[in-house]
Protein backbone atom coordinates (compact mmCIF):
# COMPACT_ATOMS: atom_id res chain seq x y z
CA UNK A 1 0.00 0.00 0.00
CA UNK A 2 1.81 3.24 -1.27
CA UNK A 3 2.03 6.23 1.66
CA UNK A 4 -1.65 8.55 1.89
CA UNK A 5 -0.72 12.23 0.98
CA UNK A 6 -1.81 13.14 4.40
CA UNK A 7 0.43 10.75 6.37
CA UNK A 8 3.85 11.92 4.51
CA UNK A 9 2.74 15.37 5.35
CA UNK A 10 2.38 14.82 8.80
CA UNK A 11 5.82 13.17 8.88
CA UNK A 12 7.73 15.73 6.71
CA UNK A 13 5.85 18.29 8.84
CA UNK A 14 7.16 16.19 12.15
CA UNK A 15 10.72 16.46 11.00
CA UNK A 16 10.48 19.43 9.74
CA UNK A 17 9.34 21.10 13.08
CA UNK A 18 11.65 18.85 15.30
CA UNK A 19 14.91 18.86 13.32
CA UNK A 20 14.70 21.29 10.75
CA UNK A 21 15.48 19.34 8.26
CA UNK A 22 13.11 19.26 4.89
CA UNK A 23 12.12 15.99 3.31
CA UNK A 24 11.59 16.89 -0.40
CA UNK A 25 8.30 15.12 -2.18
CA UNK A 26 8.47 12.32 -3.50
CA UNK A 27 10.45 10.69 -0.81
CA UNK A 28 8.08 8.62 0.69
CA UNK A 29 11.16 5.40 0.09
CA UNK A 30 12.99 7.07 2.87
CA UNK A 31 9.96 6.46 5.02
CA UNK A 32 9.42 3.11 4.03
CA UNK A 33 13.00 2.53 4.39
CA UNK A 34 14.12 3.47 7.39
CA UNK A 35 10.95 3.54 9.79
CA UNK A 36 10.25 -0.26 8.79
CA UNK A 37 11.69 -1.53 11.94
CA UNK A 38 9.89 0.72 14.16
CA UNK A 39 6.65 -0.12 12.23
CA UNK A 40 7.29 -3.80 13.38
CA UNK A 41 8.25 -3.37 16.67
CA UNK A 42 4.79 -1.56 17.19
CA UNK A 43 3.10 -4.01 15.54
CA UNK A 44 1.49 -1.97 13.16
CA UNK A 45 0.26 -3.62 9.60
CA UNK A 46 1.69 -0.86 7.67
CA UNK A 47 3.61 2.47 7.52
CA UNK A 48 0.18 4.25 7.02
CA UNK A 49 -1.63 2.36 10.48
CA UNK A 50 2.28 3.44 12.41
CA UNK A 51 1.86 7.31 11.75
CA UNK A 52 -1.70 7.11 11.93
CA UNK A 53 -0.79 6.41 15.85
CA UNK A 54 1.60 8.61 16.07
CA UNK A 55 -0.60 11.49 15.17
CA UNK A 56 -3.34 10.70 18.09
CA UNK A 57 -0.25 11.02 20.43
CA UNK A 58 1.27 13.72 22.39
CA UNK A 59 4.90 13.91 21.50
CA UNK A 60 6.78 11.08 23.29
CA UNK A 61 9.58 8.67 22.72
CA UNK A 62 8.22 7.16 20.17
CA UNK A 63 8.15 10.10 18.23
CA UNK A 64 12.02 10.71 19.07
CA UNK A 65 12.75 7.65 17.40
CA UNK A 66 11.02 8.74 14.33
CA UNK A 67 13.25 11.71 14.39
CA UNK A 68 16.38 9.47 14.83
CA UNK A 69 15.67 6.54 12.25
CA UNK A 70 14.99 9.55 9.98
CA UNK A 71 18.35 11.13 10.52
CA UNK A 72 20.88 10.57 7.85
CA UNK A 73 23.65 8.71 9.45
CA UNK A 74 25.89 8.42 6.73
CA UNK A 75 29.48 8.78 7.65
CA UNK A 76 33.04 6.76 7.58
CA UNK A 77 36.53 7.28 8.26
CA UNK A 78 38.68 10.39 6.94
CA UNK A 79 35.71 10.94 4.64
CA UNK A 80 36.74 12.48 1.38
CA UNK A 81 39.90 12.62 3.06
CA UNK A 82 41.02 16.37 1.36
CA UNK A 83 39.69 18.06 4.23
CA UNK A 84 42.00 16.19 7.02
CA UNK A 85 45.58 17.01 4.64
CA UNK A 86 44.03 20.65 4.84
CA UNK A 87 43.24 20.39 8.65
CA UNK A 88 47.46 18.79 9.27
CA UNK A 89 48.61 20.49 6.06
CA UNK A 90 47.54 24.23 6.77
CA UNK A 91 44.89 25.12 9.49
CA UNK A 92 46.12 23.23 12.59
CA UNK A 93 50.04 24.30 12.12
CA UNK A 94 48.93 28.07 11.66
CA UNK A 95 46.51 27.68 14.50
CA UNK A 96 49.47 26.35 16.72
CA UNK A 97 51.82 29.59 15.93
CA UNK A 98 48.73 31.77 17.07
CA UNK A 99 47.88 29.65 20.09
CA UNK A 100 51.10 29.86 20.95
CA UNK A 101 51.43 30.94 24.15
CA UNK A 102 48.02 29.11 25.58
CA UNK A 103 48.94 25.82 23.62
CA UNK A 104 45.49 25.00 23.39
CA UNK A 105 43.14 24.32 20.36
CA UNK A 106 39.50 23.33 20.63
CA UNK A 107 37.94 21.24 17.54
CA UNK A 108 33.97 20.95 17.14
CA UNK A 109 32.51 17.97 15.33
CA UNK A 110 28.58 18.91 14.82
CA UNK A 111 26.19 16.49 13.39
CA UNK A 112 28.84 13.97 14.01
CA UNK A 113 27.08 10.38 13.96
CA UNK A 114 28.93 7.37 14.88
CA UNK A 115 32.05 9.14 15.65
CA UNK A 116 34.30 8.40 13.18
CA UNK A 117 34.53 12.14 12.10
CA UNK A 118 36.07 13.24 15.13
CA UNK A 119 37.66 9.74 15.76
CA UNK A 120 39.97 10.95 12.31
CA UNK A 121 40.51 14.13 13.69
CA UNK A 122 42.02 12.57 16.60
CA UNK A 123 44.09 10.28 15.19
CA UNK A 124 45.24 12.93 12.45
CA UNK A 125 46.02 14.89 15.10
CA UNK A 126 48.04 12.31 17.05
CA UNK A 127 49.80 11.31 13.65
CA UNK A 128 51.12 14.94 12.72
CA UNK A 129 51.56 16.60 15.53
CA UNK A 130 53.72 16.23 18.84
CA UNK A 131 51.05 16.82 21.21
CA UNK A 132 53.03 16.82 24.94
CA UNK A 133 52.39 20.70 26.26
CA UNK A 134 49.49 21.02 23.96
CA UNK A 135 45.79 20.66 24.75
CA UNK A 136 43.49 19.57 21.59
CA UNK A 137 39.98 19.23 22.86
CA UNK A 138 37.55 17.47 20.01
CA UNK A 139 33.76 17.58 20.28
CA UNK A 140 31.51 15.32 18.98
CA UNK A 141 27.60 16.05 18.95
CA UNK A 142 25.00 14.59 17.16
CA UNK A 143 20.72 14.69 17.63
CA UNK A 144 20.85 11.17 17.86
CA UNK A 145 20.94 9.50 21.22
CA UNK A 146 21.75 6.01 20.35
CA UNK A 147 24.57 6.77 17.68
CA UNK A 148 26.01 8.85 20.24
CA UNK A 149 26.03 5.62 22.49
CA UNK A 150 27.50 4.10 19.37
CA UNK A 151 30.27 7.18 19.73
CA UNK A 152 30.62 6.67 22.62
CA UNK A 153 31.78 3.24 22.72
CA UNK A 154 33.89 3.49 19.43
CA UNK A 155 33.67 0.30 18.38
CA UNK A 156 33.19 -0.45 14.89
CA UNK A 157 32.37 -3.34 12.31
CA UNK A 158 34.87 -4.84 10.08
CA UNK A 159 32.77 -2.84 7.17
CA UNK A 160 33.07 0.04 9.10
CA UNK A 161 36.73 0.61 9.80
CA UNK A 162 36.94 -0.68 5.84
CA UNK A 163 35.85 2.47 4.60
CA UNK A 164 38.19 4.98 4.38
CA UNK A 165 40.63 3.88 7.08
CA UNK A 166 44.38 2.38 6.21
CA UNK A 167 45.33 -0.89 7.48
CA UNK A 168 48.37 1.45 9.32
CA UNK A 169 46.30 3.13 11.34
CA UNK A 170 43.64 -0.01 12.04
CA UNK A 171 46.47 -1.63 13.34
CA UNK A 172 48.01 1.48 15.06
CA UNK A 173 45.00 2.43 16.90
CA UNK A 174 42.57 -0.64 17.17
CA UNK A 175 42.12 -3.66 19.06
CA UNK A 176 40.03 -6.43 17.32
CA UNK A 177 37.56 -8.01 19.57
CA UNK A 178 35.29 -10.43 17.75
CA UNK A 179 33.81 -9.18 15.06
CA UNK A 180 34.16 -5.82 16.00
CA UNK A 181 37.63 -3.04 16.28
CA UNK A 182 37.83 -1.66 19.80
CA UNK A 183 39.89 2.09 19.34
CA UNK A 184 42.64 2.06 21.73
CA UNK A 185 42.02 4.46 25.22
CA UNK A 186 44.40 7.08 23.86
CA UNK A 187 41.74 7.90 20.92
CA UNK A 188 39.14 7.50 23.36
CA UNK A 189 40.03 10.22 25.59
CA UNK A 190 40.65 12.98 23.40
CA UNK A 191 37.27 12.91 22.22
CA UNK A 192 34.10 13.69 24.06
CA UNK A 193 30.43 13.53 23.02
CA UNK A 194 27.32 15.04 23.60
CA UNK A 195 23.29 15.81 22.07
CA UNK A 196 22.91 18.72 20.32
CA UNK A 197 19.76 19.32 18.03
CA UNK A 198 21.59 22.12 15.85
CA UNK A 199 18.11 23.47 14.41
CA UNK A 200 17.24 24.71 18.09
CA UNK A 201 18.98 27.42 20.66
CA UNK A 202 22.17 25.73 21.66
CA UNK A 203 22.51 27.86 25.20
CA UNK A 204 25.97 26.61 26.38
CA UNK A 205 26.63 23.18 24.85
CA UNK A 206 29.12 24.06 22.47
CA UNK A 207 32.35 25.99 23.72
CA UNK A 208 33.97 28.42 21.75
CA UNK A 209 36.42 26.63 19.26
CA UNK A 210 38.95 27.00 17.04
CA UNK A 211 37.69 24.98 14.18
CA UNK A 212 34.43 23.81 13.44
CA UNK A 213 33.38 20.23 10.99
CA UNK A 214 30.15 20.93 9.54
CA UNK A 215 30.43 19.01 6.54
CA UNK A 216 27.39 17.72 4.68
CA UNK A 217 24.89 19.01 7.38
CA UNK A 218 23.62 22.07 5.77
CA UNK A 219 22.21 20.62 2.74
CA UNK A 220 19.38 18.93 4.56
CA UNK A 221 18.18 22.42 5.89
CA UNK A 222 16.30 25.41 4.37
CA UNK A 223 17.72 28.46 3.88
CA UNK A 224 16.86 30.19 6.70
CA UNK A 225 18.03 27.61 9.30
CA UNK A 226 21.32 27.23 7.09
CA UNK A 227 21.51 31.42 8.13
CA UNK A 228 21.08 30.79 11.78
CA UNK A 229 23.21 27.91 11.76
CA UNK A 230 25.78 29.72 10.23
CA UNK A 231 25.75 32.68 12.36
CA UNK A 232 25.72 30.90 15.80
CA UNK A 233 28.86 29.17 14.23
CA UNK A 234 30.61 32.44 13.14
CA UNK A 235 29.87 33.78 16.73
CA UNK A 236 31.59 30.87 18.33
CA UNK A 237 34.42 30.58 16.64
CA UNK A 238 37.74 32.08 18.12
CA UNK A 239 39.62 34.63 16.46
CA UNK A 240 41.37 33.28 13.40
CA UNK A 241 39.29 29.92 13.55
CA UNK A 242 38.34 27.75 10.52
CA UNK A 243 34.95 26.17 9.32
CA UNK A 244 34.88 23.11 7.49
CA UNK A 245 32.09 22.25 5.37
CA UNK A 246 31.21 19.58 2.99
CA UNK A 247 32.09 19.58 -0.85
CA UNK A 248 28.70 20.57 -2.16
CA UNK A 249 28.32 23.45 0.82
CA UNK A 250 29.42 27.26 0.99
CA UNK A 251 28.87 29.91 3.11
CA UNK A 252 28.36 31.99 0.00
CA UNK A 253 24.83 34.37 -0.07
CA UNK A 254 24.08 32.91 3.64
CA UNK A 255 26.71 34.05 5.60
CA UNK A 256 29.43 37.22 4.72
CA UNK A 257 31.50 36.85 7.95
CA UNK A 258 33.86 34.14 6.68
CA UNK A 259 36.46 34.24 3.64
CA UNK A 260 37.09 31.33 1.61
CA UNK A 261 40.43 29.73 1.57
CA UNK A 262 41.97 27.70 -1.21
CA UNK A 263 44.02 24.89 -0.18
CA UNK A 264 45.24 22.83 -2.81
CA UNK A 265 42.28 20.43 -2.91
CA UNK A 266 39.97 21.91 -0.45
CA UNK A 267 38.05 25.08 0.34
CA UNK A 268 37.67 25.65 3.76
CA UNK A 269 36.49 29.05 5.57
CA UNK A 270 38.20 31.65 7.91
CA UNK A 271 36.63 33.54 10.34
CA UNK A 272 36.84 37.17 9.21
CA UNK A 273 38.08 39.82 11.87
CA UNK A 274 41.20 40.76 13.67
CA UNK A 275 44.13 39.07 13.36
CA UNK A 276 44.91 38.60 17.22
CA UNK A 277 44.10 35.78 19.67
Amino acid sequence: MSLAPVDFEYLRHLVKTHCAIVIDPGKEYLAETRLATLVSEQGCASLQEFLRVLRRQAFSGLHRKVLDAMTNNETWFFRDGNPFTALTGLVVPELMKRRETERQISIWSAACSSGQEPYSVAMSIRENFNLPGWKFSILGTDFCTTILDRARAGSYRQMEVNRGLSAKLLTKYFVQQGLHWQLKPEILAMVTFRFLNLAEPWGDTIPPADIVFLRNVLIYFDVETRKGILGRVRRLLRPGGYLFMGCAETTLNLDDGFQRVQTEKFVCYKLKGPEKS
